[in-house]
């Protein structure tokens, strides 16, 4: 009991500074501090919520369905890449550099030539994502290979384990936590990667929606999609925190018995 009621009392402060900052947002609309067509009120963001929830709930299913199938790819590929860097160090030093550059590119940038390449469809999304999504992934697997202990890595190979045993034994439950704080990163990347691609071409989709209302200067309508990308990058990443809990059990265990001494 006293476990629960120390949760919720942690996320007083950010509630009270999450109602303040929309308290002060709705008296600067409403004492016309800030132009309506600058800044429309809360208000007036969640009427344009309420009354194109339809439309809006469609196009989010579009967008949710590009980030998911991205982020399973890009966490595909960071697995098979960085299990690949990790057992042939000569791979590591040659493509390690690589992953950095590849990470300065904008997103913005590769857009265009992804839609010139793949079309208007889902492909370029889908592959923006997964080139967005990847790199926290593999770089955190790569750490997390690193992080094993030497000795116990010694101690297995003396008792005549292969490397196949070490990689499922040692390696992966070391590289764990440092995989879903990237997959974390990457799950917030996700949207944000299909919105943007959505916005330089396609039929459907937030980015598409965005650039609609844009012209049309609905900007309470934009607020209201923006609110909805924040929802569903809040929503993924606590299923990302509630799949880490299932997956390494023993990690709240070990929290629990160091809150008790």
């Amino acid at each position: 009991m006293t476990k629960k009621l120390q949760n919720i009392t942690s996320k007083i402060p950010a509630i009270v500074a999450l109602l303040v900052i929309v308290l002060v947002w709705q008296l600067l609309c409403s004492f016309g501090i800030v132009p309506t067509y600058m800044l429309p009120s809360p208000i007036d963001v969640v009427k344009a919520l309420f009354n194109d929830r339809a439309i809006i709930f469609d196009h989010a299913k579009i967008s949710l369905s590009e980030s998911l199938i991205g982020l399973g790819l890009g966490i595909f590929i960071a697995f098979v890449m960085a299990t690949i860097m990790d057992y042939f160090k000569t791979l590591n030093l040659a493509f390690y550099p690589l992953l950095i550059i590849t990470q300065t590119i904008p997103t913005i940038a590769i857009a265009p030539i992804l839609v010139l390449w793949l079309g208007f469809g889902m492909a370029p999304k889908i592959a923006l994502v997964m080139i967005t999504t990847f790199f926290p992934i593999a770089v955190g697997l790569l750490d997390g290979y690193k992080s094993v202990d030497e000795d116990a890595l010694r101690l297995m190979r003396a008792m005549g384990a292969t490397k196949t045993q070490i990689f499922i034994h040692a390696k992966m439950p070391a590289a764990l936590p440092h995989f879903f704080s990237g997959l974390k990163i990457s799950a917030s990347y996700a949207v944000v990667g299909a919105v943007v691609s959505e916005w330089l071409g396609g039929f459907e989709g937030l980015g598409v929606y965005m650039t609609r209302v844009k012209k049309a200067y609905a900007f309470d309508k934009m607020f209201a999609v923006i609110i909805v990308i924040v929802l569903i990058s809040l929503l993924l990443m606590l299923v990302v925190n509630l799949i880490r809990r299932v997956v390494m059990p023993w990690e709240h265990v070990v929290q629990a018995e160091r809150k008790r001494d």
